[in-house]
């Protein structure tokens, strides 16, 4: 579903996201800048610890301080910005303007609450409900997502229910109180492949319904490609490339996407064993190279690649690399 024109739901500019440890100061987070359109999934990709999800987090302002900070940037949210809200302010815009699923469902509910007492939380709190009206509405939703019997379901703690079903409930939170912009980390990483494609195509259809913009957070390339309108390929806390999906999947031009998308396993002749991989480490957090932190990795590296950091050359399709593929 393409994403509708017209002015940016969300407006990320400049964002760096500081954490303070032992050894020093770790960038997690480091100038990002992007838009989020109306009606559109933006697909926000990259290995663990390349700050996909600490910049999700950041969206939200739940980045706990201390450790950590927004050192710099803005977060604008249908033109206003985020970062000086005052909690208060905050606490309103949560679950009402955007709202997040989490990674981990078992994590992110309760386990001494109820799955109705937590769903009329939400919807007493921004929709001005009474628990008794609450209830028929958290049930609505519950059947919204896929699970069946839901006025049960209310009744029933998160362990009583599967990996599958505690997802969809989160995806229902979510969407309790008709959100603006959804940010979903890693919605289905926890899920076995048949789980995981009933709930993207749940997610698809309660998007065209919902007609919310969402930020998809991932490290699964397949559910990008299966979702995302555009995407953002971040490394070591920076976007380096971003691009339509089409585009980033026929034509990726930065060295890093190539490699991505080379070690995604297909049905082949040759042994798992050959499965291409990029070599070499991420670089340390603490101790970053002068030049591209991909340079050590990259097999198009040069003389000016370690001397000089590559910009991105556009928001909304651009890559950083002096030597593009």
């Amino acid at each position: 579903m393409a994403g509708d024109a017209g002015r940016p739901v969300l407006k990320v500019r400049d964002l760096t996201v500081e954490f303070a440890t032992e050894d020093g100061v770790i960038r997690a987070v480091d100038s990002v800048s992007f838009d989020v359109l109306p009606n559109e999934t933006l697909g926000l990709v990259g290995e663990s610890g390349c700050g996909k999800t600490v910049t999700g987090l950041a969206m939200l302002r739940l980045i706990p301080m201390p450790p950590g900070r927004i050192a710099s940037g803005s977060i604008e949210l249908d033109g206003r910005d985020l970062v000086p809200l005052p909690n208060r302010d905050l606490e309103d815009l949560r679950g009402r303007d955007i709202s997040m699923i989490f990674q981990e469902p078992m994590t992110a509910l309760n386990p001494v609450f109820t799955i109705g007492n937590q769903m009329t939380d939400v919807l007493c709190r921004h929709r001005d409900l009474t628990r008794r009206q609450a209830r028929p509405v958290a049930a609505e939703l519950l059947a919204k997502v896929g699970i069946p019997e839901p006025a049960d379901r209310l009744e029933d703690y998160p362990h009583q229910l599967s990996g599958g079903m505690r997802q969809r409930v989160m995806i229902a939170m979510a969407l309790s109180c008709n959100p603006k912009l959804l940010i979903a980390d890693e919605p289905t990483t926890a899920l076995d492949v048949t789980t995981q494609a009933q709930v993207l195509e749940q997610f698809r259809v309660l998007q065209a319904e919902f007609r919310m913009a969402v930020v998809l957070v991932t490290h699964d390339l397949g559910v990008v490609a299966e979702t995302c309108q555009r995407a953002l390929v971040m490394y070591c806390g920076s976007i380096v490339e971003s691009g339509t999906t089409a585009d980033l999947f026929s034509r990726p031009r930065h060295p890093y996407t190539a490699g991505l998308l080379a070690s995604i396993p297909r049905l082949r002749s040759e042994r798992l064993a050959e499965l291409p991989v990029i070599p070499g480490r991420v670089p340390d957090l603490l101790n970053l190279p002068a030049g591209c932190r991909f340079a050590d990795r990259c097999p198009r590296v040069q003389e000016r690649c370690r001397a000089e950091r590559p910009v991105l050359t556009g928001r909304d399709s651009g890559v950083a690399c002096h030597f593009p593929l």
